[in-house]
C-alpha cells in the first residue's frame, strides 16, 4: 500500500482579522486538496492536476516526502518481492541517487541501463518501502517483523545509516528467544558488534536460548559456533537435546524422514562438538545413550569412560564447559546485628536498582543467622515497572556467619539499562539475622555502574542505606 501524498501538513501561524476572512476560502481549497491527494495515494494511484502543491510545503524535505510512494514524475518502477508476491513500486532516479551510491551507478553511472522497470525478486516490499521511505522523507520506520529484511534491503544499497538504526533496533529487542536467529544473521552482514551481544545473551541464557524455536533454523556454521562455545552457561544434556531438535528440523527441510540414522547425519561432525563425556553418568544413560544417535561403540565408550580405570579413546570433547564466572555487586560496606533486628515475620525486603548495559541476574546473595547456624527458605523476585520477570523459591542453610549465601533463579534474568528493576525477598526463618549498613546509592561493578534507590514494595525496613539484599549476582 502506498503511503499517504502529502505529510501532516504544518499549522500555519495567526493571521490577523484583516487577512482572516481574505485567506479563509484559500486555506479551504487547501486542505481538500491535501485531503484528495492523501486519498488518491492511498490507491498508489495519485496523479496531481491542477494544484499548485509545492506551495504547501516549505522545505526540501518536505516536498521530498509528498514523492514518496508516488506516481507523479516517477521515472522508473521497481517489481519487489519474490514470484507471486510482488509489488510495483514507483520511485524518481535523482532522489534514489541521492541516497543511495548504489542507485546512482544503477541510474547515472558508466554501466547505467536505461530500463523503466527494474525487478527486486530478493527483497520483500514492506522492507522495500521501509528504505524508500527513509531516502525519501528521512524517517526511520522499523518493526520487529522486518527489521532484519530491512537491514538486508539497506546493507544492498549501502544506505548506511539506515543499516546502523536496523541493528541498533535488533540490540534493543535482543533476548533469549531470538539470540540464535540474530546471530547468525549478524554475521551474514557481517555486524561484529550485534554478534558480540548475541554471544552474551546466548552465553548468560543458554538453556533458554537452545530452547527457543529459533534455535531450529539457525545454519549448520551457526549450530556448529555454538556447539563449540566455551562459555556457554547450560548443561549438556539440554545442549545435546537442542542438537536433536535442530537436526529433526534439518531432515523436515530436507524433506527426509526424522529417523536416528538421518538426524545423526544431519549433525555430521557437529555431533562431536557435544561434551557427552563431560555428563554426569545418570543423564547420560538415560538421555544420549538411549536417542538411537550414537552407534553403540560410542555409547559403550562412554560408559567405560566413566567407569574403567583404562579410559578409552574418544572423538568427542571431553572437558566440561567453563561457563560464565558470576560477578557480585556488594551493596553495603558493612553489616552489623543487634538483639531486636532484623526481624522478617513474613514482610518483604526490597530496592530498586538500574544499570548502564545490559546484565543478566542469577541470584541475589542474602544474609543468614546472627544466632548460629540455621535454614532459611526465600522466595526472591525480579520486577520491572509491576511486571513479573522472574522468580524463585529456595532453601539455603546459613552457618551463622556474617557472609552471604547465593540464591539462584531458574534461568538468569535479562536486565536492560536505564531502567530501574525492583528486587525483592521474603525470607523465613531464624527470627533474627545480619543486616547491612552504609549503604551506596551507585556501585561500580567491573565496567557496570549499579544505581540504587528505595522501594515502595519494602515494608520490612530494607533501604538504599540499610537491610537485606546485599548482594546481585549476575553475569555481564
Amino acid at each position: 500500500m502506498a503511503a499517504e501524498l502529502y505529510p501532516t501538513a504544518k499549522k500555519a501561524a495567526p493571521v490577523s482579522s484583516q487577512t482572516s476572512s481574505s485567506s479563509s476560502s484559500s486555506s479551504s481549497s487547501s486542505s481538500s486538496a491535501v485531503q484528495q491527494y492523501q486519498q488518491q495515494n492511498i490507491s498508489n494511484n495519485n496523479t496531481i492536476q491542477g494544484c499548485s502543491w509545492q506551495g504547501l510545503y516549505p522545505t526540501i524535505r518536505e516536498r521530498n516526502s509528498v514523492m514518496f510512494n508516488n506516481e507523479l514524475m516517477a521515472d522508473v518502477h521497481f517489481v519487489v518481492g519474490p514470484p507471486g508476491a510482488t509489488q510495483r513500486v514507483p520511485g524518481h532516479k535523482y532522489v534514489l541517487a541521492v541516497g543511495s551510491s548504489v542507485f546512482h551507478a544503477m541510474f547515472y553511472g558508466e554501466l547505467a541501463e536505461d530500463k523503466d522497470e527494474i525487478r527486486i525478486p530478493d527483497v520483500e516490499p514492506p522492507s522495500f518501502l521501509a528504505m524508500l521511505k527513509y531516502i525519501y522523507c528521512d524517517e526511520i520506520d522499523l518493526c520487529a517483523d522486518t527489521v532484519l529484511a530491512t537491514l538486508y534491503a539497506a546493507k544492498k544499497y549501502i544506505v548506511p545509516h539506515l543499516a546502523r538504526a536496523c541493528v541498533s533496533f535488533l540490540e534493543t529487542s535482543l533476548s533469549a528467544r531470538n539470540a540464535c536467529v540474530l546471530l547468525s544473521q549478524s554475521c551474514l552482514f557481517e555486524e561484529p558488534e550485534l554478534t558480540q551481544r548475541c554471544w552474551e545473551v546466548i552465553d548468560a541464557q543458554a538453556e533458554l536460548a537452545l530452547r527457543s524455536d529459533g534455535f531450529c533454523d539457525i545454519d549448520a556454521p551457526t549450530l556448529e559456533s555454538i556447539l563449540r562455545r566455551e562459555t556457554l552457561n547450560a548443561k549438556e544434556t539440554a545442549v545435546f537435546d537442542a542438537a536433536l531438535r535442530w537436526a529433526e528440523a534439518e531432515c523436515g527441510r530436507k524433506g527426509a524422514q526424522a529417523s536416528a540414522e538421518n538426524v545423526r547425519e544431519a549433525l555430521g561432525e557437529a555431533l562431536y562438538l557435544i561434551r557427552v563425556p563431560a555428563m554426569p553418568l545418570d543423564d547420560f544413560a538415560n538421555g544420549p545413550a538411549q536417542s538411537g544417535v550414537l552407534t553403540l561403540a560410542e555409547t559403550n565408550d562412554v560408559f567405560l569412560w566413566h567407569t574403567a580405570a583404562r579410559k578409552p579413546a574418544l572423538r568427542f570433547a571431553r572437558e566440561p564447559r567453563a561457563g560464565l564466572a558470576p560477578q557480585r555487586c556488594h551493596r553495603f560496606q558493612s553489616c552489623a546485628y543487634r538483639s531486636n533486628q532484623w526481624r522478617y515475620r513474613g514482610r518483604c525486603d526490597s530496592i530498586q536498582f538500574a544499570v548502564d548495559r545490559r546484565v543478566f541476574v542469577a541470584g541475589f546473595g542474602l544474609y543468614g543467622s546472627s544466632c548460629g547456624s540455621a535454614e532459611y527458605s526465600a522466595r526472591i523476585e525480579l520486577k520491572r515497572q509491576g511486571a513479573t520477570l522472574g522468580a524463585a523459591v529456595a532453601k539455603y542453610f546459613s552457618d551463622g556467619s556474617s557472609s552471604t549465601f547465593p540464591v539462584w533463579f531458574e534461568h538468569p534474568v535479562q536486565i536492560e539499562p536505564d531502567t530501574f528493576h525492583t528486587a525483592s525477598v521474603v525470607l523465613d526463618g531464624n527470627e533474627l539475622s545480619y543486616f547491612g549498613q552504609e549503604g551506596m546509592t551507585e556501585v561500580q561493578c567491573g565496567k557496570v555502574t549499579f544505581q540504587f534507590q528505595c522501594s515502595s514494595d519494602s515494608t520490612n525496613g530494607t533501604g538504599v542505606q540499610g537491610g537485606q539484599i546485599p548482594e546481585l549476582i549476575f553475569y555481564a
